[in-house]
């Protein structure tokens, strides 16, 4: 059955965000009875229950959170077209959430502090998780993400940095293991890999077809991981080069190859690509990783 009438989904956008009909009453002004008869009336056209009720308010059922996701992209574009209607489009007001992988957090911490400087009624939600978060469902307003090229069509994808990586181990650990030969058997050596074994990352793969499996004497789940191995010495492993440029004991044991660099890509929603927030925050991210090591 299509959903016609704004005013409920939006009342149940504000329940399922906020978990209580006073909540949402508050903030759409209006008296919590009209909350419940929103709820009500839209439960019954659309024949599911969008929330489980009990004493400490109302918590959101699958159903509930299918149309939380879907009504915040929407929210965010009637936003944006009432920004623009009044004259104040360009203004960065609300909530932009970011997602990325942990590692990219010592990147883009600086960049976001310089944006919210600049736009100080903005609240930034940073999210940092090994899954996809879906920007179609409104999980994330951008993704910053590594690998190969995305390829879902309802998303702009745009090229923001290759980043090389290298293989490096601690001084002490060159000293008594020597340089690493990429083309070698890697005798004598001892690796930091990683706990996947159907990995998407180019040096990942590139380290599970080329090192031997009795040379890897530890494997972390991510490169964040992996990486806090190497510093620490356990041995040597794959880094971004400007990660390994923050800690002065850790030296290159070669050079690194091409296929093991990465691409970091900066994805937004097309729904959502041209809103205010979205292209303001884009534009500077982009700005800000010319300067990126």
């Amino acid at each position: 059955m299509p959903i016609e009438n704004w005013d409920e989904i939006r009342t149940a956008y504000h329940v399922a965000r906020l978990g209580t009909v006073s909540g949402a009453a508050d903030v759409l002004g209006v008296h919590h009875a009209t909350v419940i008869r929103h709820i009500d009336s839209l439960e019954g056209r659309l024949g599911v229950k969008l929330f489980q009720r009990h004493a400490r308010g109302y918590t959101a059922t699958d159903a509930g959170q299918d149309l939380l996701q879907v009504a915040k992209v929407t929210a965010d574009q009637f936003d944006q077209l009432s920004g623009r209607l009044h004259g104040h489009g360009a203004k960065v007001t609300g909530e932009l959430i970011v997602t990325s992988l942990e590692v990219f957090s010592p990147l883009l911490a600086p960049v976001i502090a310089g944006f919210q400087a600049e736009n100080d009624d903005l609240m930034v939600k940073f999210l940092t998780d090994t899954r996809v978060f879906r920007l179609e469902y409104g999980e994330a307003h951008v993704a910053i993400r590594a690998g190969n090229k995305p390829e879902d069509p309802d998303n702009v994808v745009q090229a923001l940095k290759t980043q090389s990586i290298g293989f490096f181990g601690s001084k002490d650990y060159l000293d008594t293991h020597g340089p690493i030969d990429p083309s070698g058997d890697f005798d004598g050596h001892r690796l930091v890999g990683y706990a996947d074994d159907n990995p998407r990352a180019p040096f990942s793969i590139w380290m599970r077809d080329n090192v031997p499996r009795d040379r890897i004497v530890y494997r972390a789940s991510d490169i964040r991981a992996a990486g806090d191995a190497v510093i620490a010495g356990v041995g040597a492993g794959f880094l971004p080069a400007w990660q390994a440029s923050r800690h002065d004991h850790l030296v290159p044991l070669c050079d690194p190859l091409d296929e093991w660099a990465s691409r970091i890509w900066l994805i937004t929603h097309v729904d959502l690509h041209r809103t205010a927030k979205v292209q303001s925050f884009t534009t500077f991210l982009k700005e800000q990783a010319k300067h990126w090591p």
